[in-house]
């Protein structure tokens, strides 16, 4: 931990504030956004069908990685104070009296609950693209049981793997802001890689692998008789461009000395990937006729009476 009055190393006061106030834009906005979609499902009886059971699972995940951010952009921001001996009238934000105000169990936490909650995000767009698939492309719709079981397995595997560091495999630490925990990248023993390795390939690339090629076998088949009812490009790329910068700094610590690399540019995945709740509202919620239209609806109390009445 800081010492009382001290910054974080490698950040100066200005950085420290427009880091805080990033994260505090993007939790908002992927708070916002995915309590609207998930809203519009309690709300809309067209939308409780087996796919958007999917779509509802990646906004859960979503809106746990937006809290995440909150609780990282509200210990960034709400601990500075008037800069001591400017005056008591100063509107300068002063240096932090702690890194961290939740002590070390509330690191511990806050880094399962992140994890967790990225590793659903993931893995729900995984499921999606599969399910995507399989109602595009054959000949049988996907049923309630095999949606529930694809949600339940979701959000078991993925309490499974953010768990293993609380008990020993892998670890939780602060990122170098100090005001948000993550897995401790920064311990490059055996521990640390033969979990890293295991947790990436069950939780990154396979769920790349099934995305990528769920996509291209409905560009395939559907590219023949029209354009393809879904985005088959973003949704991929956003997995790679979002949590990609993640893998690459963990790949490297497990390589070469990460502490060469500025603490500046090791906050940026972070902030990268804080981005994803919004984008993939923006895709998957928005960017589909019938849950903009349940959205709107429960904007809008008057049109959802007028649609009932119709």
């Amino acid at each position: 931990m800081a010492e009382p009055g001290a910054l974080p190393t490698g950040f100066g006061e200005l950085e420290v504030l427009a880091v805080g106030t990033l994260l505090l834009v993007e939790a908002l906005s992927g708070l916002s956004l995915n309590s609207l979609t998930i809203l519009s499902f309690c709300k809309t009886p067209e939308l409780r069908t087996p796919s958007h059971l999917l779509v509802l699972s990646l906004a859960l995940a979503d809106s746990g990685i937006s809290l995440n951010a909150f609780v990282a952009a509200t210990s960034s921001l709400l601990r500075c104070g008037r800069r001591a001996g400017t005056g008591a009238g100063s509107l300068m934000p002063s240096v932090f009296h702690r890194r961290w105000p939740y002590g070390s169990e509330g690191c511990q936490a806050h880094g399962f609950q992140g994890f967790a909650t990225a590793l659903a995000s993931i893995c729900s767009s995984a499921a999606i693209a599969w399910g995507r698939y399989h109602h595009y492309c054959t000949r049988s719709r996907l049923d309630w049981n095999t949606a529930v079981s694809l949600v339940f397995f979701v959000w078991l595997s993925s309490t499974f793997w953010a768990a293993l560091p609380l008990l020993g495999w892998g670890h939780y630490d602060y990122e170098p802001l100090g005001t948000c925990c993550t897995l401790d990248y920064s311990r490059v023993d055996r521990n640390f890689t033969s979990f890293l390795f295991t947790m990436a390939f069950f939780n990154f690339l396979l769920p790349l692998f099934i995305t990528v090629t769920s996509y291209r076998l409905m560009e395939q088949k559907l590219g023949k008789t029209g354009r393809p009812p879904v985005n088959t490009i973003l949704p991929a790329r956003t997995l790679m461009l979002a949590w990609g910068p993640y893998a690459l700094l963990y790949l490297y610590a497990t390589f070469a000395d990460v502490t060469s690399i500025s603490p500046k540019l090791q906050m940026v995945p972070a902030l990268i990937a804080k981005m994803v709740p919004t984008v993939n509202a923006i895709n998957y919620a928005l960017g589909s006729e019938m849950v903009h239209r349940g959205i709107w609806q429960c904007l809008s109390p008057q049109r959802r009476e007028r649609d009932r009445e119709q």
